[in-house]
């Protein structure tokens, strides 16, 4: 997949595939009604693992967001007596740090421990570094993001690891994007925030290795992590237009995404056969109206927050590389520190580090020209020759 062409073809589930070990483990996930929370969620319970499955209070409540998915997926743990003692939900904000101390010691009093931890707390906002600075409101929205995609997720870890320090033993994943490798058009600060999260995880890794916690971080495409979560678009500025400006906007490619979506969701029916007379009648005066779709949503001119509407054999696929990645790596002895999912995401980020090792080679002459430490080794020679 390459920047701004990414395909939203859809992967076929495989098999999931557990890494072996001793016991049950204890899986923690920082927001369980996501598309790929539920799918690893059922898998992992069907496997004999644990959960425990963090949801927004307020969301949850007020039946809003995806908390409709994840009542349907509890409906099928009440009927399910073996998942049904094996999962625990708590109620989670990342962004608030007493919820996230306050999961965790839930998820210890329930199950005893937490041997893996998800973080896959993510929204997108969609438009132009110039169309976020537009008015307070969207300014603020750059603010929300990062606490979103990243202090959420940089608390949790906090809350976290203390009990995995006592124990010497855990595993955090970190679900980010390849847009932790890759910038976007149109996605400036989502990146921005997936590189945040992917520079504090790279560090800590070092800092909890000691204590035999291991870091990966999973990469996802840009497709599942966006259409899985909350996406808020931004009015457009004309000059951002695609008639204006030929670069491939995130906010067109997921207005076509959104657009196919629903057509899947609501097929048009299959058109009557005309009479010749239909040919040559004068169209209706509205016949030209263009009849607004959800896509058109994300060029709204006011800010507009959605979720994308996946039905459910297109959730299934969409979320099945990534889930089938997380059940291998989760708990695994020597788990990678970065994994890419999907044979697209390979590529574009092979692609996007070719370029990069290019650019070093024909700019090396320019990097070493000035090299202090050489010098003053040279100078410091002459100096005890003399």
């Amino acid at each position: 997949m390459t920047q701004g062409t990414q395909s939203s073809r859809p992967a076929r589930p495989q098999s999931p595939h557990f890494p072996p070990h001793n016991a049950p483990r204890v899986w923690f996930l920082t927001i369980g009604s996501s598309p790929i929370a539920i799918a690893l969620a059922r898998q992992v319970l069907d496997h004999g693992d644990y959960v425990v499955a963090g949801v927004v209070p307020q969301e949850f409540e007020k039946r809003v967001g995806q908390s409709e998915d994840f009542r349907a997926f509890l409906e099928d743990v009440k009927h399910n007596e073996r998942w049904r003692e094996r999962l625990r939900v708590v109620g989670l904000d990342g962004r608030v740090v007493g919820q996230c101390q306050a999961a965790i010691a839930e998820a210890v009093e329930a199950f005893g421990r937490v041997d893996v931890l998800l973080g896959n707390t993510s929204e997108a906002v969609i438009g132009a570094v110039e169309e976020l600075a537009q008015s307070s409101q969207t300014i603020t929205l750059v603010q929300d993001t990062f606490e979103t995609n990243f202090f959420a997720n940089v608390n949790i870890i906090k809350a976290v690891l203390p009990t995995m320090r006592e124990r010497k033993n855990g595993h955090i994943i970190m679900l980010t994007g390849i847009t932790g490798h890759l910038g976007t058009p149109g996605l400036a600060m989502y990146c921005s925030s997936q590189w945040a999260i992917e520079g504090y995880c790279d560090s800590l890794a070092y800092e909890i290795a000691p204590f035999n916690i291991k870091m990966s971080i999973v990469q996802a495409n840009m497709e599942v992590n966006v259409l899985t979560n909350k996406m808020t678009s931004v009015p457009p500025m004309r000059e951002y237009l695609q008639a204006e400006n030929p670069a491939p906007l995130a906010r067109d490619i997921f207005s076509n995404l959104l657009d196919k979506l629903d057509r899947v969701n609501n097929p048009l029916p299959y058109p009557e056969e005309k009479s010749p007379t239909d040919s040559i009648s004068t169209p209706s005066p509205d016949a030209t109206i263009h009849e607004p779709s959800i896509g058109d949503l994300l060029s709204s001119d006011t800010v507009t927050s959605l979720y994308a509407p996946l039905p459910s054999v297109v959730k299934t696929s969409l979320v099945a590389e990534t889930v089938h990645a997380l059940t291998a790596i989760g708990g695994h002895d020597n788990p990678p520190a970065r994994h890419i999912v999907g044979l697209e995401g390979v590529t574009a980020v092979k692609e996007k580090l070719k370029t990069t090792s290019e650019e070093l080679e024909d700019f090396v002459e320019v990097s070493n020209a000035v090299d202090i430490a050489r010098q003053y080794d040279q100078s410091a020679m002459a100096s005890h020759d003399t």
